[in-house]
């Protein structure tokens, strides 16, 4: 079993409060986040949204390497993007979207089984299962295509 922790600052009142973001880990150290950087353009800043969409895309990509390798095939490469939308709900605001955007390279698996590993990988990972009251979850999983060249020798003298 595992327990991460984060740690949030925040000092003021509704729209012009400011708050800071740190984790255990120190991969975030007093990050500033406020109503700007959630709501508006402000890039100084990140927001709740964009840390879920990151923990999101890592927790998919580990499960969908993971799952691969159980398989019996060998990532190389993974590339995952996620997307969350939130969207205003009455009084509030709810995420009602999430898109995860994946292409790897595996050497070997054909398309079908591919989209099935995707597929479970998606159900399977412990971030998508707590976001199960997100309305729709959705992924596209695209297999690069690798060249493989071969290389031939002259053998006649």
């Amino acid at each position: 079993m595992t327990e991460k922790t984060a740690h949030i600052h925040w000092e003021g009142s509704g729209k012009t409060a400011v708050g800071n973001i740190s984790t255990e880990t120190g991969a975030l150290k007093d990050y500033p986040y406020g109503f700007a950087s959630r709501f508006e353009d402000d890039r100084r800043g990140s927001n709740p949204e964009e840390l879920l969409a990151a923990a999101h895309a890592a927790c998919f990509t580990m499960a969908f390497s993971f799952a691969c390798e159980k398989a019996g095939w060998k990532t190389t490469e993974i590339d995952t993007r996620a997307s969350i939308r939130l969207s205003k709900q009455g009084e509030g605001f709810v995420i009602d979207h999430i898109q995860l955007t994946m292409e790897a390279s595996i050497a070997g698996i054909n398309d079908a089984q591919f989209q099935e590993i995707a597929a479970m990988a998606k159900r399977d990972c412990p971030l998508s299962k707590a976001l199960a009251s997100v309305p729709e979850i959705a992924l596209q999983a695209t297999l690069r295509t690798t060249l493989q060249t071969t290389v031939q020798t002259n053998t006649t003298p």
